[in-house]
């Protein structure tokens, strides 16, 4: 039986500094804290926020309840009664520091993840040992799931000094199969690992003196269950005929919305494209690789940016709002199941045109913002297109190459973008497509927002600037030249992916990175801790914010686990 602790101490760690940081937001019920979302069996779902699994003396026995501290005020609950989302901005491709506690080279889910960690939306649970009256023993007494499952800890000072993680419970070794929690441990937060997408129940005996209790805690991982339709605790937990807040009764008719005509892309490489097309540019939209794509018109597409890019807006970015809040992300590195939109000018030949080709933001429909910009690995960044400051906005762009920036959305919903394309051709034509397209953010079916233009109210008033203004690095800019339906621009696009300061030619699965060759995607965090200690993992890689990309940590040699 191995203590929640080291040396006789609790583990401690410097506390988590501001990560600049981002990859792929946690789908769930209520974004502004998930109190009041409902479960199947009027169960609670956490999606999000700081949770203690608390052993308890009540009336002399132990009892182990959950603190809930996801909303305004701490709520005292049974295990049994909550369900606990994982979503998927959760999921992580690392080199796993715990090795082999859920393998090697793994796609895993992380609840405490280092590697993420206070740049998501996500569910922090912790244990606390001090409501006990004695040190607890702390069994996994059952389980179910899709793969395994494993609680430990390590820390950014652990991997610093080589050390081996330290094991807590693990479903596919019965060597750690219990803990011990001491009296003195107000808080502790561990890394909760999963290794498959769908529904884990872990059964959980906690003994104190001799006397014990056992819950079932349900956990939904991933985002191909909702968490609304999973009954919690063992999953024998009856349906209420029609609590508050529960699932909607059998016999209630929901109604169906009629799906207008629209090709929707939610995941995988797309380019916004300028073509010439029978002397003149179109503006289309380019989906998949350079080997394998197809075309299609704005006004036929939409675009959905899934409930998984919703992250936090990390300090130095405060030109999307207040560090902490709420973003929408889709960064420049691309993130398997989310949309990854790039420019593309490659279907030009570099002689075909003088100078540049220019996309134009002139407007923007929609409940919050929109940004276009790239960061580096020094925090400096480079906003070209940015509605929260005021259209139009221009982003010139190389010819014949393809890159990939940082699009940001400030609020769930539907937004639309008018777009103008614009260049000058080498004989003096001048040359434009102005079109719409349609984006749906967040928590919303793509399959009933009706493409191209729309009635949707505007956040933002759109408002003239000043022609000569261009993005300066480290700031929010002022509006980049705003050319009339004739763009004729001639600069040549800067921190752009691919790197050194311009777009290069790609392909449509290009590669990607940002201005100066950096990767615009910090990862950091830690494992929160507060009274007897702070337990920090930090994430090796390191580059400016991006909410999303989690770099890809440093090859470190296989450990023992102790």
């Amino acid at each position: 039986m191995r203590a929640l602790t080291r040396g006789g101490r609790a583990l401690t760690a410097a506390a988590l500094t501001a990560a600049t940081a981002v990859l792929v937001g946690a789908a769930g019920l209520a974004a502004g804290g998930s109190g009041t979302a409902r479960a199947a069996g009027g169960a609670v779902v956490l999606d999000e926020g700081e949770f203690d699994l608390t052993p308890r003396l009540v009336d002399g026995k132990p009892e182990l309840q959950l603190d809930d501290r996801s909303g305004d005020t701490e709520v005292t609950r049974d295990p049994s009664e909550v369900v606990v989302h994982a979503g998927p901005a959760t999921k992580e491709s690392v080199i796993s520091p715990a090795y082999p506690i859920i393998g090697d080279l793994v796609d895993a889910y992380f609840l405490n993840g280092w590697h993420n960690a206070g740049q998501i939306f996500a569910p922090e649970p912790g244990w606390n040992g001090t409501e006990a009256g004695g040190d607890t023993e702390v069994k996994l007494s059952g389980f179910e799931g899709p793969g395994r499952f494993a609680l430990y800890t390590y820390t950014r000072e652990m991997d610093n000094n080589d050390e081996n993680a330290v094991q807590h419970l693990n479903s596919g070794d019965s060597a750690h199969s219990s803990f011990t929690l001491t009296a003195d441990q107000k808080r502790t937060a561990p890394t909760w690992a999963f290794t498959a997408e769908g529904v884990y129940r872990i059964t959980l005996t906690v003994t104190v003196g001799g006397a014990g209790d056992t819950e079932t805690l349900a956990v939904v991982v991933g985002d191909d269950t909702d968490p609304a339709g999973v009954l919690p605790g063992d999953g024998t937990t009856p349906t209420p005929t029609n609590p508050t807040g529960s699932a909607t009764p059998s016999n209630s008719v929901t109604p169906t919305a009629t799906a207008p005509t629209a090709h929707v892309i939610d995941n995988g490489h797309i380019d916004l494209a300028a073509r010439p097309v029978d002397g003149s540019l179109q503006f289309q939209i380019k989906e998949g690789t350079a080997s394998d794509h197809e075309w299609y018109e704005p006004e036929k597409v939409v675009l959905h940016v899934k409930p998984a890019a919703k992250r936090r807006i990390p300090e130095g970015h405060e030109f999307l709002g207040k560090a902490g809040d709420p973003v929408w992300w889709l960064p420049l590195q691309q993130i398997v199941g989310l949309v990854w939109p790039g420019w593309s000018t490659e279907e030009y030949a570099r002689a075909d045109v003088d100078g540049g080709i220019t996309y134009r933001l002139d407007k923007v429909q929609g409940p919050g913002a929109v940004a276009v910009f790239n960061s580096d690995s020094f925090g400096s960044v480079d906003v070209r297109l940015n509605s929260g400051d005021g259209l139009p906005d221009g982003l010139s762009h190389s010819v014949h190459a393809h890159s990939h920036w940082n699009w940001t959305f400030t609020k769930e919903g539907v937004y639309r973008l008018t777009f103008t394309v614009g260049a000058t051709l080498a004989d003096g034509t001048k040359v434009s497509d102005t079109e719409t397209l349609a984006w749906a953010v967040g928590d919303v079916d793509p399959t009933t927002v009706p493409p191209g233009t729309g009635d949707e109210p505007t956040a933002t008033p759109t408002v003239t600037a000043s022609p000569s203004g261009t993005a300066t690095a480290g700031g929010s800019p002022s509006a980049s030249a705003a050319p009339s339906a004739d763009v004729s621009p001639s600069a040549t696009a800067s921190g752009s992916s691919s790197g050194g300061g311009s777009a290069t030619g790609g392909s449509g699965g290009g590669s990607t990175g940002s201005a100066g060759g950096s990767t615009g995607s910090v990862s950091g965090g830690g494992l929160a801790a507060t009274g007897a200690g702070v337990l920090v993992p930090f994430a090796a890689a390191v580059a400016a914010v991006v909410m999303g990309a989690a770099a890809f940590l440093a090859v470190r040699r296989r450990r023992r686990v102790g």
